[in-house]
């Protein structure tokens, strides 16, 4: 670890907050049979992993795993998915990342949805910085920071879950 890096959440920190995140999620949607966890990769994707298999445990929901791709270069939407939209027509759709700065990556991660019918769109964040400049509202968060424009939040999630760890620097 940088000397320059605050360690925020550790990895039982990181998990608490899923497994509460979790929890909103079904309660938000205890008349649902089925739901779309839609996660930006990667880091958005393996929490929706995570957010998957606390799910699983606690509740008797059907879930779809969706990975949305997005070019974050580039200036216009451009995503790919690795489902074609007839998986999550007409769905409950929650669209998962690791840490909402400005809104633009969920801003375009909600444009994959845009041109389909759907039951209702959710969002999920681990990490809210507050700094938007898109009109993005998180519906579930696990931790909300002010920080400055300068300072940068780094989110590890492993696929095991051995190095998760969240620092700011």
């Amino acid at each position: 670890m940088a000397e320059s890096q605050l360690l925020v959440l550790d990895k039982k920190q990181i998990q608490q907050k899923i497994n509460r995140i979790a929890y909103q999620v079904l309660e938000d949607n205890l008349n649902e049979k089925e739901i779309v966890l839609a996660g930006i990769w990667d880091r958005g994707y393996k929490i929706a992993l995570r957010l998957k298999k606390v799910l699983s445990k606690i509740s008797d929901l059907k879930i779809i795993m969706l990975k949305i791709d997005l070019d974050r270069l580039n200036t216009k939407l451009v995503a790919n998915t690795d489902l074609d939209e007839s998986h999550w027509k007409n769905k409950v759709i929650i669209l998962v990342d690791d840490v909402l700065n400005s809104g633009k990556t969920l801003a375009y991660g909600l444009g994959v949805f845009l041109n389909t019918p759907h039951k209702k769109i959710r969002t999920v964040v681990l990490v809210d910085r507050s700094h938007k400049i898109f009109p993005i509202a998180t519906d579930f968060v696990g931790l909300q920071m002010s920080t400055v424009l300068k300072e940068h939040v780094d989110v590890v999630i492993d696929v095991e879950g051995e190095e998760d760890r969240v620092y700011l620097s």
